[in-house]
């Protein structure tokens, strides 16, 4: 008597094959969707900081965080008033600040917009939003060879820094009104003229641009 081997048929096996494509391919579309959102989110996030800080000296005449009356203005939460130089933080600083442990107008900058009611949060407190993907921002004046008030965000996958780039300027980290360094802590130095994004899944960059 003859023993019949049991095992799939061509027709299972190409069901099954169907049936993984299919998972596989909503992964990977769920996944670009996910990526889609976060550069919506962050390119909203400049937009917004744009208009908030229009918004604000449009009102009170100062850029917030330099803001000398500020103090004077708001005493519930207090506020802490900046110099009243025009600048928003030392020229060019150089890192990335941490607003939990600093006093520096950068920081002022957050809770003025907080107080005049353009931003939301905790009016009492002075940290930087955080953005999309983990990282934080940060205004100042003048980062990677850019002039005047700048606002960067920070820890942006290649993806989505080029994204960002790209819609706001002419896609390249050296160039353009939209700047972009690969260094996690600092702001002096801008990539190569020459330098491209890189999508890795390790390198993640700080971009700024200007108001």
């Amino acid at each position: 008597m003859k023993m019949r081997q049991s095992g799939f048929t061509l027709v299972e096996i190409a069901i099954v094959l169907v049936i993984i494509g299919l998972l596989l391919g909503g992964v990977l579309k769920g996944q670009e969707l996910i990526t889609q959102a976060k550069i919506r989110n962050v390119a909203n996030d400049l937009n917004g900081m744009s208009a908030a800080v229009y918004g604000y000296q449009d009102r009170y005449k100062r850029f917030p965080g330099d803001d000398n009356g500020a103090a004077a203005r708001w005493t519930n939460p207090l506020a802490v008033s900046g110099d009243g130089n025009a600048r928003v933080g030392a020229t060019g600083n150089a890192g990335i600040i941490d607003c939990a442990q600093s006093a520096l107008e950068n920081c002022q900058f957050w809770q003025h917009l907080r107080l005049a009611g353009f931003i939301g949060g905790d009016a009492a407190t002075k940290l930087s939003p955080q953005n999309a993907v983990g990282g934080i921002l940060q205004a100042q004046d003048g980062a990677l060879g850019l002039s005047g008030l700048v606002i960067c965000t920070t820890n942006l996958p290649g993806k989505i820094a080029n994204a960002i780039d790209a819609q706001f300027d002419d896609g390249k980290p050296g160039t353009g009104q939209v700047r972009a360094t690969n260094d996690a802590t600092k702001l002096d130095t801008k990539l190569a003229d020459t330098a491209a994004y890189l999508d890795d899944g390790s390198t993640v960059y700080t971009i700024c641009k200007p108001f």
